[in-house]
């Protein structure tokens, strides 16, 4: 994997590059639809190609090593050959998952012990063969195994789960060395800062991670219930020691105004359930604002979904339309929700990555995240 900066915003931390993968190039910063069990829910992949313009899917380790499991990929020929998706995919190392799992797992030093939350069906996940399991499923970004810590979070916890993350990103990056893809394509490992939101233990993994010289850099454990504030300020102390010719990935966030703020402090890459999620509930982000289509004014509005973009269920279908298909359950309501939301987020990183090369980044986005948070 190969980094390339285009441009720096002169007001920000901004910045525009490009990534290249195996799999073809992506630009950032970028938006990556969370396709947790090898898609992305209501979306096809042709949709996700050409009429939404994903660059980049995300699939899950803990949840792809239950279903399919890994003896199915293999045979398949890895994700990509699985589902059809010829284009990058990061695997999150099933981290977020096992902590999600707090009332079913047990951390040790050797690795996280853990209940199904299928069957109740008991599970081992190690930095090694965790290394081994996204190495069958054959994404080309592959996050370390590491412990995400809740908010909020004891100090003292926090100091020994980060200590524990930096000891798992060890055995995680011996594990990669000693073994080889499996599909004649390289395969690149991104380690997690961890340290919730205390300064000196952020400061203390991002100088650790940042010493593993890895292609890339990935800040976990924020966006799970903290302050929006505390995690602007955590990621702009991480990002002002990361290495800034390596991508610096923000995981699970977040909101557009989220995106954007983070961007402007150095942020490269995202990824979150909100678009679908919020949109199979009803939740539109649109260019020109928020708006709940089950609400009775859209009853007889029969103007497109969004005419800002170009995507054609946003232009071709009109709000009446979607709010008849969400009053009768139609699933196709759910469906054009999801890829109008998808559409959106990546019509405002695209946006972003043009005003930073414009050099107006900073202007815009002030303009931009009153336009896109108003209610409607």
């Amino acid at each position: 994997m190969k980094f390339q900066l285009i441009s720096k915003d002169k007001h920000s931390k901004a910045r525009a590059g490009l990534i290249e993968t195996a799999h073809g190039p992506i630009e950032t910063p970028i938006f990556m639809p969370v396709g947790t069990v090898g898609t992305v829910k209501g979306v096809t992949q042709e949709q996700l190609l050409n009429d939404i313009q994903s660059q980049i899917i995300l699939g899950n380790t803990y949840h792809l090593y239950l279903r399919p499991g890994t003896s199915i990929l293999e045979k398949a020929g890895g994700l990509h050959q699985f589902n059809n998706w010829n284009k990058p995919i990061l695997t999150d190392s099933g981290g977020f998952q096992v902590y999600s799992l707090s009332d079913i797992r047990k951390i040790k030093e050797e690795g996280a012990e853990f209940r199904s939350h299928i069957d109740g069906s008991k599970h081992f996940f190690t930095p090694e063969n965790v290394m081994d399991i996204q190495r069958k499923i054959g994404a080309d970004i592959m996050m370390a195994f590491d412990e995400c810590t809740p908010y909020p979070c004891d100090y003292h916890y926090a100091k020994k789960s980060m200590h524990l993350t930096h000891r798992w990103l060890k055995r995680c990056i011996t594990r990669i060395n000693e073994t080889e893809p499996l599909y004649q394509y390289d395969q690149t490992l991104f380690p997690i800062v961890q340290g919730s939101v205390y300064k000196d233990l952020r400061t203390q993994s991002a100088e650790f991670i940042a010493s593993m010289n890895c292609d890339g850099n990935a800040i976990g454990g924020l966006s799970v219930g903290e302050p929006t504030e505390e995690m602007y300020e955590m990621t702009e102390l991480v990002c002002n020691i990361l290495p800034s010719d390596k991508p610096r990935y923000l995981m699970g966030v977040g909101t557009p105004a989220n995106i954007l703020e983070n961007i402007a402090l150095g942020i490269d890459m995202f990824d979150c359930v909100m678009p679908t999620r919020n949109g199979r509930n009803g939740m539109l982000f649109t260019t020109h604002g928020i708006i709940n289509i089950k609400n009775k004014k859209w009853e007889d509005d029969f103007s497109p979904i969004d005419d800002g973009l170009k995507c054609f269920a946003s232009l071709n279908y009109t709000k009446a339309y979607l709010r008849h298909l969400f009053s009768v359950n139609e699933i196709l309501g759910l469906q054009l929700a999801s890829i109008q939301n998808l559409s959106f987020y990546i019509w405002l990183v695209q946006e972003a990555r043009q005003h930073i090369i414009n050099g107006d980044f900073s202007t815009w986005k002030k303009g931009i995240i009153k336009t896109i948070s108003e209610r409607l």
